[in-house]
């Protein structure tokens, strides 16, 4: 059976990063919904403008019981932007609406957000309820005449810090209308970045040579012969130079994209020799912390098992070629300055991994289970676990990756990888090019949700970060697990595997780098330690608070 797409989604957000929320979005709550019943504790407040602090009228607020999800009430403010419900003692999460404004929930940074605790002492009658306004990305692509480019493809990227480093990755995409323009909405508070990717209307590639003639060249106007490479906003060619744009609520900004022709390569390749395979070349552009793939339909058959790709601006690409079995090779970066053959000896073989998965202490293996191979760059490839106790893994790309492991229900820890005879007590695998690599994973199951409190003073913080630090971080990043504090001061953390960690909460911590050896420096001495042994689903409670410093 495979496994759900909403449950590798999980183990995905483990991976990079242990996201955990202490309440998901209400739009993702179950479809069969009750009402919440009515109390004696008053939760009320403003819907405001984050922008100006002006109240936004009437809005759509809705509210949701924390222990029973499916139960929710939903009220429209007052002109005021007023609203108010009446509730048990317990713990909510609220959420509003209004056209022209981001959905969001109360207080709501990345994946998490403040819950409402009626019954604890704190005053849940006077919430300013902040949304903020939609911002709009607009702009135009233009050609090197100065006239708009039709069908141009626009792709947006955002930094975030979802892993706990500062990344860049894609976002969303666009593309032109017939007068060159692009628009992009709605957007959060953040920093974009654009780049937009086209081809000449005028562009001719002809083959290098004609197949059955004597190799005799096509003559062609060589200014027709051009390419426009992927160009971001800065009118730049390269990620690392492309001009930021900072976004605010409300913001409506303008980012034009000048393309600029550049000769088109024309590059060779030979496949499908001596009746072999025929395979083709796989070719992405560097872009930030990923690559953008490179269209590469304009591939001809110029003679027998030679083949020429053109149509592709030069620069620097990320190169995949086909082995003599049409598989494709580890990528190689390379400059392709000029018509060239490709060398199709460059890269080293991919591997194949098999994972056999032992339970400590437990004969039965879990139903639904995933292993995952995670790379240096935070890119997660996922198998399922067969009957047999096995996950295949094809096409993996030499290098050093993290195992992780989860199943339905529930996240495992890795104790133990041995392999060739070889064994270690970490969580790593080295593959080596062209290798058949068998591995056996030992996982422990068993994890802890561990509640709290931050508190700054004796005064409990609403809105705070808490981050949980494993022993090792850089060896154990999967491990951390963040959340953000409630209207009390309370947290969760979920899905917390057996170790050794540290708690600690910062104010206004959202924009660091909470995963960085430096950051974890200076804040985690004035953490709170806790140890979690091998138990099933326990419940913990940290057994002071944890103090609240500001960023």
């Amino acid at each position: 059976m495979m496994m759900s797409i909403r449950h590798f989604a999980m183990l995905v957000v483990l991976a990079t990063g242990g996201l955990f929320c202490n309440f998901p979005l209400l739009a993702q709550s179950a479809p069969e919904r009750g009402e919440i019943p009515a109390g004696p504790w008053r939760i009320a407040g403003t819907v405001v403008n984050a922008k100006g602090g002006g109240s936004l009228g009437r809005a759509r607020v809705t509210i949701m019981d924390a222990k029973i999800r499916q139960n929710v009430r939903t009220v429209i403010t007052s002109d005021g932007g007023r609203f108010e419900f009446h509730v048990p003692a317990g713990k909510f999460a609220l959420q509003g609406a209004k056209r022209g404004f981001i959905t969001a929930a109360y207080d709501q940074h990345d994946q998490f957000s403040t819950a409402i605790v009626t019954g604890a002492g704190v005053d849940t009658e006077n919430l300013n309820f902040r949304l903020s306004p939609n911002a709009v990305l607009t702009g135009r692509v233009i050609d090197e005449f100065g006239e708009p480019v039709r069908n141009a493809q626009v792709m947006v990227y955002r930094e975030n810090r979802f892993s706990g480093v500062g990344r860049i990755s894609r976002f969303r995409g666009a593309s032109t209308d017939d007068q060159g323009k692009y628009e992009v909405t709605p957007l959060d508070e953040g920093t974009y970045f654009v780049s937009a990717k086209a081809a000449p209307w005028y562009a001719v590639h002809p083959m290098s040579v004609r197949q059955g003639t004597a190799n005799a060249p096509v003559q062609v106007d060589p200014s027709l012969d051009v390419a426009y490479p992927i160009t971001y906003y800065g009118d730049t060619t390269t990620a690392d130079e492309a001009t930021p744009i900072p976004v605010r609520g409300g913001d409506r900004l303008e980012a034009d994209i000048h393309l600029t022709p550049l000769p088109a390569l024309h590059l060779l390749f030979h496949t499908g020799e001596n009746g072999g395979p025929i395979a083709f070349p796989q070719l992405q552009r560097p872009s930030f912390d990923g690559a953008e793939n490179i269209d590469s339909s304009n591939i001809q058959n110029i003679s027998p098992g030679v083949y020429e790709l053109t149509g592709i601006a030069a620069g620097q690409y990320i190169v995949r070629m086909p082995d003599l079995n049409g598989q494709l090779k580890e990528p190689t970066t390379t400059n392709l300055t000029s018509s060239q053959e490709l060398d199709t000896s460059s890269g080293n073989s991919t591997s194949k991994v098999n994972v056999r998965v032992k339970m400590a202490g437990q004969a039965a293996l879990p139903q639904q289970m995933q292993i995952l191979l995670r790379n240096a760059k935070g890119k997660v490839t996922g198998a399922e676990v067969d009957a047999t106790g096995q996950a295949n893994f094809t096409d993996v790309i030499p290098g050093k990756y993290d195992v992780l492991a989860g199943a339905q229900n529930d996240v495992y820890s890795v104790t133990g990888i041995a392999w060739d005879g070889g064994q270690t007590s970490g969580r790593s695998l080295d593959v080596q090019p062209g290798a058949s690599l068998s591995a056996s994973v030992t996982l422990a199951g068993g994890s802890a949700t561990v509640d709290g409190f931050a508190r700054r003073n004796g005064k409990a913080v609403a809105g705070a970060m808490v981050v949980l630090i494993p022993k090792n971080p850089e060896a154990n990043h999967d491990l951390f697990r963040r959340d953000q504090t409630d209207l009390d001061g309370s947290f969760t953390l979920f899905n917390v595997s057996p170790g050794s960690y540290t708690v600690i909460a910062i104010e206004d911590g959202w924009d660091l780098d909470w995963a960085k050896p430096a950051v974890l420096a200076r804040y985690g001495r004035g953490g709170q330690n806790l140890a979690v042994g091998t138990r099933e689903k326990a419940i913990m409670h940290l057994p002071a608070p944890v103090n609240v410093v500001q960023k």
